[in-house]
């Protein structure tokens, strides 16, 4: 750039971080030129400091400006750098530049977060942070985009299936600080917990299972001593991992063949109607897994279960029907039923739960969801954009474990397939089933689905901890989104003049058999025009990244790790008829050792934290000050949700942890 003017001046520092990614780090030739608002410059000033290897990956070097080129340079607004193609590893990605003047005590900061091209002069402005048609880098801007539109690409791997990344860009790859390698970590973790007496064989007993558990690794799961228990079995819909099922119930479905005689001894005195119309009957209904394909000799139940809240505001189960229409081989088993038969029935219950669970409730729903989300972001919202600054943080390592987590779990012979019923064809089957229903705008926004399923009223079905938690937090990304949106977008015409949020929402609605992410139910169908349907959207994204995931993913050892509690897999057949059953039923029904223990350190795996909680961000992208101070007032409503959460787990038994914010993490990470 010419125009510039340069000579001695006041002392000034430039920093350069480089970023902590493969073949970060550069032994390429670096120059800048820093411009003023008065449109004064430094000319060009090599950035070398002698007999030291400048840029390495993950360091912050300092490079004192020759005050030769400082004459009249004022505040410094916009950093032009290049690098030429010297050395054997030129390639160089640059996490920010700032520029202090030492005699002010000013501090300019210049987010980058960028590889840098060989002979190409970035121009990066103070804060970076701008929409596309007030930017007057525009041509750098679609040149950056068009370089990711190359690195993410869109694919879906079978027809109905979510859009994933078809190749995982070396950006997405784990830090060296947070590695995730499953094999080694189970290697690990059983050489490590002791562990020899689950290599081969089948369960004698279930005190033979439960004295497996050791205090070192593998603790005894919070399931194991509850398994049986009918309060714990209506706990697990409302305060576990597969949350979002149950409905109130508004009036019995002709297929549930149950009626006031059977029920009577049952409902506390309460009619079926009288308990319908007092709100005190709830339903989990499993039609969407109606003749699920699954493995050769396995049996998929898609039960219906009936519950009702005592006179102890707890929720118990009443009835449960493992198939979904009536027929003389599927009665209707009730609590009454003998104790083993009962509790076998709440297995194959459980069974079909855990394939919702894991197919839907967290899979489909959070972590491939997201990754097509996180896709059309990188491909359409420029790193300088205010909202990809504001997403960015909740997208970390998502593509990278979904790469990783499918090639090991989800995988013909993987984990899936040898610990659940349904193996991949019938997980595959659900999600596809279950995207067809999955809207943004209710599934997607909290208030909106807990008024789909009737539980918007807090006073209905007391002791649902996860919508009473959750519902904290939905409220805090939603101001935090609000907020920020409204920081950039004070009026309609900055939303619709904004080509690259327009093309985010057409590629986010766009069909996937046409190279677009498909989601349902996105306001206006992506063709964006106020600002409460960005905040919806937005909301949605963050809340569904840290807030769903996190509550369908962390409970996971608890609940699977004791077979009985919560089997992914059953041997055998459901029961046809009430007759009495025995301990030695149940044990014949439960994975054998060696699957157990792969259920145990898979689960436990999963269940580990490795990244930071929602607010304290690993990457920091968001400078500019109005911004920051909107991430500061959202990070202290989380230390108010926090403090009520905890307050709240005081009195309950047992307590919900799972959406205190000091636990759950940004982003989909493992």
């Amino acid at each position: 750039m010419g125009g510039c003017f340069s000579g001695p001046h006041s002392e000034y520092v430039v920093y350069v971080r480089t970023g902590d990614k493969k073949n970060a780090g550069t032994d390429a030739n670096v120059t800048i030129i820093l411009h003023d608002d008065n449109g004064h410059c430094t000319g060009e000033v090599k950035l070398d400091n002698f007999l030291r290897d400048d840029f390495e990956k993950g360091r912050l070097d300092t490079f004192p400006v020759p005050k030769s080129k400082l004459d009249r340079l004022g505040k410094v607004t916009k950093v032009e750098f290049w690098r030429d193609n010297a050395g054997i590893a030129s390639a160089w990605y640059v996490e920010r530049i700032m520029v202090e003047n030492k005699v002010t005590n000013d501090m300019f900061v210049f987010p980058v977060f960028r590889w840098i091209k060989a002979d190409y002069h970035y121009v990066i402005k103070h804060l970076d942070t701008s929409l596309p048609q007030f930017d007057d880098q525009g041509d750098q801007r679609k040149m950056e985009l068009e370089l990711k539109k190359k690195d993410y690409n869109y694919i879906q791997r079978a027809p109905g299936m979510p859009a994933q990344i078809q190749l995982m860009p070396p950006d997405e790859q784990f830090s060296f600080e947070y590695k995730w390698d499953i094999l080694t970590t189970k290697i690990q973790l059983i050489a490590t917990s002791k562990i020899v007496s689950l290599s081969a064989g089948e369960w004698d007993s279930l005190t033979a299972l439960t004295n497996v558990y050791t205090k070192k690794i593998f603790h005894t799961p919070a399931g194991a001593d509850r398994w049986s228990n009918d309060i714990y079995f209506g706990h697990q819909r409302i305060a576990s991992l597969n949350h979002s099922l149950i409905k109130l119930c508004k009036s019995i479905p002709d297929k549930l063949a149950v009626d006031d005689d059977m029920l009577k001894p049952l409902l506390e005195g309460e009619t079926i109607e009288s308990a319908l119309r007092k709100k005190r009957l709830f339903i989990c209904d499993y039609e969407i897994m109606k003749d699920l394909p699954h493995r050769p000799n396995f049996v998929m139940c898609a039960p219906i279960g009936l519950f009702f809240i005592n006179s102890n505001k707890s929720l118990v189960p009443i009835a449960i029907q493992l198939f979904q229409e009536r027929a003389p081989d599927n009665p209707v088993f009730l609590p009454t039923d003998p104790p083993n038969t009962w509790a076998i029935v709440k297995m194959w219950y459980n069974n079909s739960d855990a394939m919702y669970h894991q197919s839907l409730t967290h899979l489909g729903y959070t972590h491939l969801l997201m990754e097509g989300v996180t896709v059309a972001t990188h491909r359409n919202l420029s790193q300088s954009h205010p909202l990809f600054k504001l997403l960015a943080p909740h997208f970390l390592y998502l593509i990278a474990i979904n790469t990783r987590g499918l090639e090991m779990l989800v995988s013909e012979g993987g984990w899936v397939d040898k610990t659940m019923n349904a193996g991949i064809v019938g997980m595959f089957e659900l999600i596809k089933r279950g995207l067809e229903q999955w809207r943004l705008d209710v599934h997607g926004t909290l208030p909106e689905d807990l008024r789909r399923r009737g539980l918007d009223d807090l006073s209905v079905l007391p002791g649902y901890h996860f919508r009473d938690d959750a519902l904290l937090l939905y409220k805090a990304i939603n101001a935090y989104a609000s907020k920020y949106v409204k920081l950039y977008y004070d009026s309609p015409e900055k939303i619709k003049d904004d080509w690259e949020l327009q093309n985010w929402g057409h590629e986010l609605t766009k069909a996937r058999e046409d190279g677009g992410v498909g989601l349902l139910g996105v306001p206006a169908n992506g063709k964006f025009t106020t600002t409460d349907q960005l905040i919806m959207v937005l909301t949605t994204i963050i809340y569904t990244c840290s807030v769903s995931h996190a509550s369908t993913n962390f409970p996971q050892y608890e609940e699977y790790a004791f077979p009985p509690n919560y089997p992914g897999l059953m041997r055998g057949v459901p029961p046809v008829d009430k007759s009495p059953l025995e301990e030695s039923n149940i044990i014949a029904a439960l994975p054998d050792k060696p699957t157990t223990l792969d259920i145990m350190t898979v689960t436990k795996i999963l269940s580990q934290r490795g990244t930071k909680n929602l607010g304290d961000f690993e990457v920091q992208y968001i400078f500019d000050p109005k911004a920051r101070d909107i991430v500061d007032a959202f990070r202290q409503d989380l230390k108010e949700v926090s403090k009520t959460v905890k307050d709240r787990n005081e009195t309950r038994n047992p307590p919900y942890i799972y959406l205190d914010p000091d636990i759950v993490p940004n982003s989909i990470s493992i």
